[in-house]
C-alpha cells in the first residue's frame, strides 16, 4: 500500500521549512522553534505547519508573530527548493500535543511521589 503524494510532499516540506528557519532566518525570536509536523492538502495548495517552541509548554504572541511576518519569506525559499507547479500557502499552527504530554508526565510524577509517600 503506498502513501499518498501529499504526505511525501508534506514530509519534503517539514525538513525544508526546518531548514530554514535555522539557517535562514534572521529573526532571533524563531530561533527556537521546532517544526513537528505539516498536512499538506490533496491538491497541495494548502499546508499546515504545527509547530511548538522548545522548552515551553504555551506559544508565545512573539513567536506567532515572528511566524507570521516570516511566511512570505519563507514560502519564497520553498519555492525556491522545491520543483512544485504551486507552493502552498503557509498557516502556521502551535502544536499543543508536546503541552499535554508534559502535563501527563507532572500527573504521572506526582501519583508516583504520593504514593512512595503512603508506603
Amino acid at each position: 500500500m503506498g502513501f499518498k503524494r501529499a504526505d511525501r510532499v508534506a514530509q519534503l516540506i517539514r525538513a525544508d521549512i526546518s531548514e530554514i528557519i535555522s539557517k535562514d532566518v534572521k529573526d532571533p525570536r524563531l530561533h527556537v522553534v521546532t517544526i513537528t509536523s505539516v498536512t499538506l492538502s490533496d491538491d497541495l495548495r494548502n499546508a499546515k505547519i504545527f509547530f511548538v517552541e522548545m522548552g515551553k509548554d504555551e506559544c508565545s504572541d512573539d513567536m506567532k508573530a515572528g511566524l507570521n511576518q516570516a511566511s512570505g519569506f519563507i514560502r519564497r525559499e520553498l519555492g525556491k527548493r522545491m520543483k512544485l507547479r504551486c507552493v502552498p500557502e503557509l498557516m502556521f499552527i502551535h502544536d499543543t500535543s508536546f503541552g499535554y504530554g508534559n502535563r501527563i508526565e507532572k500527573l504521572l510524577a506526582q501519583i508516583g511521589r504520593e504514593e512512595k509517600n503512603d508506603q
